[in-house]
């Protein structure tokens, strides 16, 4: 076993957190402050902390390691190597040089493409046919470092961020579990990065929910499903925001000509015409409501029909 620093903060970090403290000597947890929450804006802890304070695994939740005495539980733990999963910082050479071994990040993609902070997302809008997880080593740039390991996994039509976000912790997990002993004994050499086929992933907002009717419904159907849980994909009617939390891509085929956003009845189904096509929705969440389906919805206010979104 090797004394491992695990530095990760959401959800994502936690089944890598889990299968270390399985099969590695976890000396200490580095994950990011509490934060407030909720309606009252109360302080929470982060998933990560959770599972290391149950674990009795000691804890750092440093507001920045941007200075080199920021690092300096760090140098006390004396790790000979740091795993790092979605932690939230950018690590710098102070860091990074800690530990004999180096760090290795968990990346939810395939590197080079999609370098950055939402992935999951970005390979989702992008129509990707696959995904993954890279163990990467570590360097100054952003998702720059060689690559130790890949593995792909298709992605499935209905696929959302949410789906996507739990298959690929899994993945990442299993990754650790079957080559880390590996990649510390030396016995995989990582290979450099094709830079020129590099992609970006940029952190996604809550603006980037908002729906571009002016663009293609298949298009669309890739927004709602990237938004998916978060920030939601969002359109505006009657000046209030609307999610809409399920829908699919109609073609162009047999739709009537309308201005996109125009919500229009359909063989039976509510449908917002496209750029291109249209997107039939399934699921909405009108604003302080409960989520609904649209046949709910539109029963209690058939004028939905014939309106423009996003206006």
């Amino acid at each position: 076993m090797a004394q491992i620093v695990f530095m990760g903060t959401p959800e994502f970090a936690v089944p890598a957190l889990k299968t270390l403290l399985e099969t590695q000597s976890v000396v200490g947890v580095v994950t990011q402050p509490d934060r407030p929450a909720g309606r009252g804006r109360e302080l929470r802890p982060s998933p990560v902390k959770k599972v290391a304070k149950a674990a009795g695994v000691p804890l750092y939740q440093p507001l920045s390691l941007r200075k080199p005495e920021d690092a300096a539980p760090l140098q006390e733990w004396a790790p000979e190597a740091i795993v790092v999963a979605a932690y939230g910082q950018i690590l710098r050479p102070h860091v990074l040089d800690l530990p004999p071994l180096g760090c290795l990040n968990v990346h939810a993609s395939l590197l080079p493409r999609w370098r950055g902070a939402s992935p999951i997302q970005h390979a989702i809008l992008a129509g990707d046919d696959a995904s993954g997880i890279t163990l990467m080593q570590m360097d100054v740039g952003l998702d720059t470092g060689p690559l130790y390991v890949q593995e792909a996994i298709a992605l499935r039509p209905d696929e959302t961020a949410a789906t996507l976000h739990d298959r690929l912790a899994a993945l990442g997990a299993s990754l650790l579990r079957r080559h880390l002993d590996a990649i510390l004994a030396g016995r995989i050499t990582p290979a450099p990065q094709n830079d020129e086929e590099a992609t970006y992933a940029p952190l996604i907002s809550k603006e980037d929910g908002r729906i571009p009717w002016e663009e293609s419904g298949e298009r669309l159907d890739r927004h709602v499903r990237a938004m998916t849980p978060w920030p939601s994909a969002f359109t505006t009617w009657e000046g209030k925001r609307l999610k809409v939390l399920q829908a699919r891509p109609v073609t162009a085929a047999n739709l009537p000509e309308a201005d996109p956003g125009t919500v229009i009845e359909h063989q039976g189904a509510i449908v917002v015409v496209a750029g291109e096509g249209g997107l039939r929705l399934l699921e909405v969440q009108p604003a302080g409501k409960q989520a609904m389906a649209i046949e709910d919805f539109v029963r209690g206010r058939p004028d939905f029909i014939g309106s423009r979104l996003g206006d």
